[in-house]
Order: C-alpha cells, then structure tokens, then sequence
C-alpha cells in the first residue's frame, strides 16, 4: 500500500455555526484528558455509548422518560468523537489514518443507532418512511467521503450545518417527544425527509462543481505542461 501522498483526513475544511466554542471548549479540555486514556480509547468509546442509544431507546418505548438517557448518550458521543483527534495531535499519539478510519466509521455506527432508536418509537404506519429518512443522512456522509478520495479535503460540514449541530437536533427532538408525546415525531418525519432531501441536492450539486473544476485545472495544467 503506498503511504506516500499526503493524507488530508485529520484536516477538516469548512465550518460550521458552532465551530468557535465547539474549538475553544475543546482546547480546554484536551489537556485535561486522564494520561491513562488514549486517543483511540476515546474513539472507541462510540461502540458502547452506540449500544446505549438502542438501549434506551427501547426503554424509551415503554416509557418516553428513558429519552433523557439517550440524549445524555450523544452528548457523551460529542464529546468522546471530539476529543479524540485532539488528544492525539496533542500527546503526538501518530494513529491519523487509523483515527480517519474508525472514528468516522464509528460516526456511521452511532447515526444508525440514532435512527434505529427512533425507528422504535414510532408507530408500525409510519415506520417506512423511516427507511428513506435513514437512506438521506447516510447519503451525507457518502458524499463527504466520496468527496474526499476525489479531492483529498474533508468536509463534514454542509451549509454551516455539523456533526454538533446535528447532535444537538436529535437532543433537542428528544427533548420535545418527551414533552409533547411520540405522535408529533411521527408527523414530523415527512418534513424531515423533505429539508434533508433538500439540502443533499444542493451539497452534491456544490460537490461535483467543485471536483469538476479541480479536474479542468489539473487538465490545463497537463495540456500547458506538454506545449513547454
């Protein structure tokens, strides 16, 4: 395997509405990390806090208070999936391709526990439309990786639209299910899949424009170079 390239996966571009106190909250509480717990600890981190989505999730059938849990579990995932890439640069750990690797996947992982989890509450009619919303947010991330093997930038923000103010989405649609009962989730999942079917029409067509024109640059820069 040739490791020669430079690899752009731990350099994230773009940013999102929240990066400036997401970065300095992160910046303080880096070094503050216990020594004993390392940078792919805290990546893995998302496979058992992934299980307590689930978890709770179900339990959160029976009794719609259990949804607290949940939230309390991607508040941990934010704050475990960003840490870990900071521990590492700080303690110089060197698990950058490793870190692209499962972190990311581990993102994939705890999404679809997201949307499993919701896929439990709601009732058996509306349980399909469910099947279209879960195919859309993993188009997002298709798009940002696909995007990435073609460009060698990463971006996982979209329309000043991240990862955190995702999470804080899905907290704050716990938030209001437990407030005002599982039937309004239901009703909602329409409008959901219509805003993120939106938004992944207008990220892909930005996409593509942008790995078009680096494909023209690099065609002019061949054409000029065989004139010389």
């Amino acid at each position: 395997m040739d490791t020669s390239q430079t690899f752009g996966g731990d350099k994230k571009v773009g940013k999102s509405l929240l990066h400036a106190p997401e970065q300095a909250c992160i910046s303080f509480l880096a070094p503050r990390v216990p020594v004993w717990l390392r940078s792919h600890h805290l990546t893995l981190l998302s496979i058992p806090i992934s299980i307590g989505v689930v978890l709770f999730s179900y339990f959160g059938s029976m009794n719609i208070q259990w949804l607290w849990m949940v939230s309390m579990f991607i508040f941990f995932q934010w704050l475990t999936d960003s840490l870990d890439g900071a521990v590492g640069r700080l303690r110089q750990e060197g698990l950058i391709r490793w870190g692209y690797y499962m972190d990311h996947f581990l993102d994939y992982i705890f999404l679809a526990a997201i949307l499993i989890g919701y896929m439990l509450l709601l009732p058996d009619q509306s349980r399909w439309i469910h099947f279209f919303v879960f195919a859309i947010f993993g188009a997002f991330m298709v798009n940002s990786y696909l995007a990435f093997a073609a460009s060698n930038q990463f971006r996982i923000s979209h329309l000043s639209v991240g990862p955190t103010e995702i999470r804080l989405l899905f907290i704050l649609i716990n938030t209001l299910i437990i407030l005002f009962g599982k039937t309004h989730l239901a009703v909602s999942l329409p409008y959901v899949l219509g805003f993120a079917t939106f938004g992944l029409i207008i990220v892909v067509y930005q996409t593509q424009k942008e790995i078009w024109f680096l494909d023209m640059k690099n065609k002019n820069k061949t054409f000029i170079s065989k004139l010389d």
